[in-house]
C-alpha cells in the first residue's frame, strides 16, 4: 500500500483531506503530522517513509518552507516527492516553494468534488507502480 504524509496543522483540513481519499476509494495510508517539526520528527526515526508529501505553507513550529529547506538536506529523505497544499495562490510564494525542490503548488479546493477530482489526478501521476 502507498504511503500519504500530509503536513497540516489545520485539523478541520486534514479531516476534509482524508474524506476526499476515502470518497475515492484510493488503496492509500494518510498519515498527518501538524507541523514541519513533528514531519521531520516522524521521518527521522524512520517510522514510515511516504511516498509522496502533501505540505502546508502556515504552520506553527516549522513552516512548509524550513520544512521544504530542511527535507531536501538529509539525504534519504530528498527524493521524496513534495507537493505544497496551500490556502495561498501569491505567485512569489508559489515560484519559491518550486525553487525550494517542491514539485508542484496546489491550490487548496474548498469544494470536496474538486479535491477528489486533484486528488485522482495526483495520484495517478504521482502514485502509480
Amino acid at each position: 500500500m502507498r504511503t500519504l504524509l500530509l503536513v497540516d496543522d489545520d485539523q478541520d483540513d486534514q479531516e476534509f483531506f482524508k474524506l476526499a481519499l476515502a470518497e475515492i476509494k484510493e488503496p492509500v495510508c494518510c498519515i498527518t503530522a501538524d507541523n514541519g517539526q513533528e514531519a521531520l520528527d516522524q521521518l527521522a526515526m524512520h517510522m514510515y517513509y511516504p511516498d509522496l508529501i502533501f505540505l502546508d505553507m502556515n504552520m506553527p513550529l516549522m513552516n512548509g518552507f524550513k520544512f521544504l529547506e530542511r527535507i531536501k538536506d538529509i539525504d534519504h529523505l530528498k527524493h521524496i516527492p513534495v507537493i505544497v497544499y496551500s490556502t495561498s495562490n501569491e505567485p512569489g510564494e508559489i515560484s519559491n516553494a518550486k525553487s525550494m525542490g517542491a514539485i508542484d503548488y496546489i491550490t487548496k479546493p474548498t469544494k470536496l468534488a474538486d479535491l477528489c477530482k486533484l486528488l485522482i489526478s495526483v495520484l495517478d501521476k504521482r502514485m502509480k507502480p
